[in-house]
């Protein structure tokens, strides 16, 4: 709890099972202030149902959670004035507009007068809906309804907002002004939570990801220290992983790589090597002069950058439950 004292968004060994399904199976991570965090793994991994009960629409079979310091079980309705909350799901309504929208969610969060005006003008200002407030929800586009649910999650002013699927089905510019408004919430402070499956997008925007798996945390940490991991940095050994391609007999470009004791080989084809090797570019620059002197005809050397999906493909299993 004291740990929970400290964060803004907290799970302790949070565990939900459904029957014989351990949806989500003693999850713990913490949301700090003005942290973003991603929330990443396959469908059906338990993402959405570890957001619905931070979000108190649902409630763990064991294990806490807290948001501000205040139990998801214990206290839910303080814990919804304090959290915002944008489901991978959409609803409309027919014959409402967008600011007749916002102005029925301001009223139901108890803001009256002045201030609920002024909430409502600064969240339409926030995500650019001035123009279409008095448009009906029903004829806005896919980009402009998740923009009207941010403003949603947005209009009583929250510390924290937990994001599922923000980005689903956006067109490239609208992802691109979404990152954008991510990133000016949490240099306001606010603390996020979000789940997606545009990871090259995520990696831009958060400062740690967590990787879930058939309802089990596999990893969490930084996006440069799991890149790190993946390419296989130690303490005190800084490495980089490239990749050789060759038009020599590959068996002679192979039996090369393997006599040698400063290099890892990750994988192997008929005209190409991916290996693990010093970082220093002086180093790799002698290594590839003694590479061209064993007369393997070599045509590229290149360092393959590693991504965000890289490290997923190779934390998860691809099983589903």
């Amino acid at each position: 709890m004291s740990q929970a004292a400290q964060a803004m968004i907290q799970l302790d060994g949070v565990t939900r099972a459904f029957g014989n399904t351990l949806a989500v199976d003693d999850v713990s991570f913490h949301v700090d202030a003005g942290e973003v965090l991603g929330f990443i793994g396959p469908n059906g991994a338990g993402k959405t149902t570890s957001m619905r009960i931070l979000s108190t629409l649902d409630t763990p079979t064991s294990g806490e959670a807290w948001v501000d310091g205040l139990s998801v079980i214990d206290d839910p309705d303080r814990v919804r004035r304090r959290m915002g909350w944008m489901p991978d799901g959409f609803g409309t309504y027919p014959n409402i507009n967008c600011e007749e929208y916002l102005d029925f969610f301001a009223r139901s969060y108890g803001l009256r007068g002045k201030n609920r005006i002024r909430a409502i003008r600064n969240v339409m200002g926030f995500t650019q809906l001035n123009q279409l407030s008095k448009k009906p929800i029903s004829g806005l586009s896919k980009g402009m309804k998740q923009r009207l649910c941010l403003g949603r999650a947005l209009i009583h002013n929250p510390k924290v907002l937990i994001l599922d699927e923000p980005a689903a089905g956006l067109d490239p510019r609208a992802r691109i002004e979404l990152r954008e408004m991510i990133l000016e919430l949490a240099n306001e402070g606010k603390s996020l939570l979000i789940s997606s499956h545009i990871l090259s997008e995520l990696a831009e925007v958060c400062d740690r990801v967590a990787i879930i798996e058939k309802g089990k945390l596999l990893a969490i940490g930084s996006v440069e220290g799991l890149l790190q991991k993946e390419m296989g940095h130690s303490a005190g050994a800084e490495l980089a992983q490239l990749e050789v391609k060759f038009m020599s007999e590959p068996s002679a470009a192979i039996q090369w790589f393997n006599s040698r004791d400063d290099v890892e080989v990750v994988s192997s084809t008929t005209d190409s090597i991916l290996f693990n090797y010093a970082a220093c570019h002086r180093r790799q620059s002698k290594f590839l002069a003694e590479l061209i002197d064993s007369k393997i005809e070599v045509y590229e050397f290149s360092e393959k950058q590693t991504s965000l999906e890289d490290v997923f493909l190779s934390v998860t299993r691809g099983e589903v439950q």
